[in-house]
């Protein structure tokens, strides 16, 4: 009865950690928003996306009311000029900065709470509008012409019905605590049920070698899914797609640390096999 309790709960230990987890890992660098803001923030100097990003903004700049008709062609060769430069202007780790965390604010927020310019069917929706800000800032000083900011400048991120995703995500996400509590409850029963505690790290050990390989096969079939999801934008894709790498080199330590914490117990199970096959008496 033992030996049963001993590996239902290694089972259950096993199954548990292979969702809260990943659970925890998403709840913190997706679900919140300084995570996000901390997993997302390099893709602002990644060359290809800025160059888009800044491109995206001077046409927000150059495309609506701010200026009058007769300064668009005198002011255009300098917005040009500004959008080479974003990434050097003082203000710009601050403004992507905010422009990260109003795009968090949009995608995580209650659909029924977002003003009628916000597609509600999009799973993540970036504001660069601190972005567009600070180039029109910089053009003012340039041309000695106050140039107005839009209060939003939009950038759809996803398909329809991929909000509703997001609303699970969020809801479920925070969950992954809970379970990982679990996990460790139920190795600790193991332990103490097991007549054999060496075959229980041995197993532990296996499961989360075994773990580390299903995350790491889970991790590239979802970014296969989300590269294959064009949306036609691409700042968008551009931003999916870096986005995507981020997320999976963020969660490929913790599949390392579960390859490395699997290592452990193979060897400590080893070492107390080892031990304590020298101190048992030998069978007659």
């Amino acid at each position: 009865m033992r030996t049963f309790v001993s590996a239902a709960a290694v089972l259950l230990g096993l199954l548990l950690a292979a969702v809260g987890v990943p659970a925890i890992w998403v709840d913190r660098n997706i679900v919140q928003e300084d995570g996000f803001v901390a997993l997302a923030a390099p893709l602002g100097n990644d060359a290809v996306f800025h160059q888009r990003l800044a491109a995206a903004a001077v046409g927000s700049l150059g495309a609506g009311r701010q200026m009058p008709e007769a300064l668009t062609d005198l002011v255009r060769p300098v917005l040009e000029s500004a959008s080479e430069s974003l990434t050097t202007l003082p203000g710009y780790p601050a403004a992507w900065e905010e422009t990260l965390r109003r795009s968090h604010g949009l995608s995580f927020a209650d659909p029924r709470t977002l003003s009628p310019e916000v597609d509600a069917s999009t799973s993540l929706t970036l504001d660069v509008a601190p972005l567009v800000s600070l180039l029109a800032q910089q053009i003012s000083g340039v041309v000695g012409f106050p140039i107005e900011a839009p209060d939003r400048t939009l950038i759809n991120i996803g398909q329809s019905n991929q909000r509703q995703l997001i609303e699970q995500v969020s809801a479920y996400a925070p969950m992954g605590y809970i379970l990982a509590l679990g996990s460790g409850v139920a190795f600790v029963l193991a332990l103490v049920a097991a007549r054999r505690r060496e075959y229980v790290l041995a197993a532990a050990g296996f499961g989360g070698l075994i773990l580390a390989g299903c995350w790491a096969l889970g991790q590239r079939m979802a970014g296969d899914a989300v590269a294959s999801s064009a949306s036609g934008n691409e700042v968008a894709d551009i931003f999916k797609r870096e986005f995507v790498a981020a997320a999976q080199e963020g969660f490929g330590g913790w599949i390392v640390a579960s390859l490395a914490a699997g290592g452990i117990l193979l060897v400590l199970a080893v070492l107390l096999h080892t031990s304590l096959g020298r101190t048992r008496p030998p069978r007659n």
